[in-house]
C-alpha cells in the first residue's frame, strides 16, 4: 500500500511539472500578445462581431417550420409563452392568449391544440408559464383576478385564483423568476392605478383556492399600467410601464413603495412593451404605442454618465427597408449569447421585420415573409434552438426555424380586410416625473 501511495505522489508531481512546462508558456504568450500587440483589441472585437453577425444570419434565415390548424373560432393571437421544461425529457407546450377570451395550449413541436381554457365574461390579458413547474399557466383577467390552470388536468376550472380589490381591472401581469411573486397592473379607475402583488407559492398543489393580495404600489403611476416585466434572474426586481409615459424599476425587497422605486425613466409617450437587456440584464428598454423606442442603462444610475443609450421618437422613420415599409412594432428580444438587442416589427399585410439595436441607431437584419396575412400581434423567442413563434390577427400560430422548409406554403386569409385594431395613443410631455434621463 505504501509503495502504491508513493507512486501516486510521484505521478502527481510529474503531472504538475508537465502542466507548467506545456501551458505556462502559452498563457505568457497570450498575456504578452494582449499587452504588446497593438491590434489585439481589434482582433478581439472582430471575434465578437463575428458572433453577432452569425446570430443575425440565423435570424435572417428563419423559415416556417410549422403552422397551426385554423381554429373553429378564429381569434387574434395576442400573447405567447413557451413552457420551461423542468426535466430534459419533458415535452414543451405553447400557451396563447386569444381575443376570444380564451387561453389555448399547443404542443410546441407539432402545434397541435391540446387544451383551451375560457374565462367568460372577463377578458384575458397576457399569458405566462411558471418557471419551476412546466404544467402551470397564468393569465390576468379584466374581472380583477389572475388565474392559474394546470394543463395536465382535463378541466376548465382554474386551480388557483389570485383576487384583486373590487375596482381592479387587470391589463398586465408577470410572475418572477422563482415563481414566488405575481404582480398585476390595473386600468385607471377614478384617480387610482395600482401594481398589485400576491404570494404565488403553493400554486402547484392543484388546490382550487383564492388568494388575497400581499399589498399594492399606488403612487408611482398615474394612468393605465400597460406592461410589467420581472428581471430574468433577480427575483426582487420588476419594471412597469404605463400610458403616463413612465417606466419604473422597483426593488420589491424594500419595505415601502418610495424606497422600492429605484429609477423612473420617461418615454414621453404611452408604453406598449418593456423588457430587460444587456450583460447581467442591467438595461431596460421600452416601445410606445406611437412606435417610439427608448433604451436605458440602469447600471449608470449612480454615476455621472447619462443612462439613455438610445431614444427614437418614431422607429418607422429611422429604419430603411427596401421595397417594403415598417407599419408598427411588436416587441423586443435580447439575445444573451450575442449580447444583442433586437426589435420585431411588421406590416399590416403580415411581413415581419427583424431590427438590430445599437447605441448609434437601428438597422434591418431581415424580413420574414409568406407567413402571416395580417398584423402580427405576438411572438416568443426560444434561445435553445434559435426558433421563433409568432401569432397574428389572421388567427395563425407559426413556428419559424433557421433554414426550415414548410411542406405547404398556403397562406391563410386575414380575419378582416382592414389593418390592425387602433390602439389609444397618448403623447406626454417631458415634464412628467423623471429622476434621470
Amino acid at each position: 500500500i505504501f509503495l502504491s501511495l508513493q507512486q501516486d505522489v510521484i505521478a502527481g508531481f510529474l503531472y504538475a511539472i508537465l502542466i507548467l512546462v506545456v501551458f505556462h508558456p502559452v498563457v505568457d504568450l497570450i498575456d504578452n500578445f494582449n499587452l504588446t500587440y497593438r491590434y489585439a483589441p481589434l482582433i478581439i472585437i472582430t471575434f465578437e462581431m463575428t458572433a453577432v453577425e452569425k446570430i443575425e444570419e440565423q435570424l435572417a434565415s428563419l423559415r416556417i417550420a410549422k403552422r397551426s390548424a385554423l381554429s373553429e373560432e378564429p381569434a387574434y393571437l395576442l400573447d405567447i409563452d413557451v413552457s420551461k421544461p423542468v426535466q430534459s425529457e419533458s415535452s414543451r407546450s405553447v400557451a396563447v392568449c386569444c381575443s376570444s377570451k380564451s387561453i389555448r395550449v399547443y404542443n410546441r413541436d407539432t402545434l397541435n391544440l391540446l387544451r383551451e381554457y375560457s374565462s367568460h365574461p372577463g377578458i384575458l390579458n397576457g399569458v405566462r408559464f411558471a418557471h419551476t413547474c412546466d404544467s402551470m399557466v397564468f393569465s390576468a383577467c379584466s374581472d380583477g383576478t389572475v388565474k392559474c390552470w394546470d394543463i395536465r388536468l382535463a378541466t376548465q376550472k382554474a386551480v388557483q385564483i389570485f383576487s384583486g380589490y373590487p375596482s381592479n381591472v387587470f391589463i398586465s401581469f408577470d410572475i418572477n423568476c422563482n415563481d414566488f411573486i405575481i404582480c398585476a397592473g390595473t386600468e385607471k379607475v377614478a384617480k387610482d392605478t395600482f401594481l398589485v402583488f400576491w404570494d404565488a407559492r403553493g400554486t402547484t398543489n392543484c388546490a382550487s383556492t383564492t388568494k388575497e393580495p400581499l399589498g399594492v404600489y399606488s403612487e408611482s403611476h398615474n394612468d393605465d399600467i400597460t406592461r410589467i416585466s420581472f428581471h430574468p434572474v433577480e427575483p426582487n426586481l420588476v419594471v412597469s410601464g404605463s400610458t403616463d409615459g413612465l417606466v419604473n424599476v422597483f426593488d420589491i425587497k424594500k419595505d415601502n413603495e418610495d424606497d422600492a422605486l429605484i429609477s423612473t425613466c420617461n418615454s414621453d409617450s404611452s408604453v406598449s412593451f418593456i423588457g430587460w437587456s444587456g450583460k447581467d440584464y442591467k438595461q431596460v428598454y421600452c416601445m410606445t404605442h406611437d412606435e417610439g423606442f427608448c433604451w436605458w442603462d440602469i447600471a449608470q444610475l449612480d454615476t455621472e454618465e447619462p443612462i439613455t443609450l438610445l431614444h427614437v421618437l418614431d422607429v418607422r422613420d429611422r429604419v430603411c427597408i427596401e421595397n417594403d415599409s415598417l407599419h408598427y412594432l411588436v416587441g423586443g428580444l435580447y439575445h444573451a449569447k450575442a449580447d444583442k438587442l433586437f426589435l420585431i416589427g411588421g406590416t399590416f399585410t403580415g411581413n415581419i421585420h427583424l431590427i438590430s439595436c445599437a447605441t448609434d441607431g437601428l438597422s434591418l437584419v431581415g424580413t420574414l415573409s409568406r407567413g402571416h396575412s395580417a398584423t402580427v400581434r405576438s411572438f416568443c423567442w426560444n434561445l435553445t434552438d434559435e426558433s421563433l413563434l409568432t401569432g397574428g390577427e389572421d388567427a395563425q400560430l407559426l413556428l419559424w426555424k433557421p433554414g426550415a422548409v414548410e411542406r405547404s406554403l398556403t397562406k391563410k386569409t386575414s380575419l378582416k380586410s382592414a389593418s390592425s385594431v387602433q390602439r389609444r395613443v397618448r403623447v406626454h410631455n417631458s415634464s412628467s416625473k423623471s429622476r434621470k434621463q
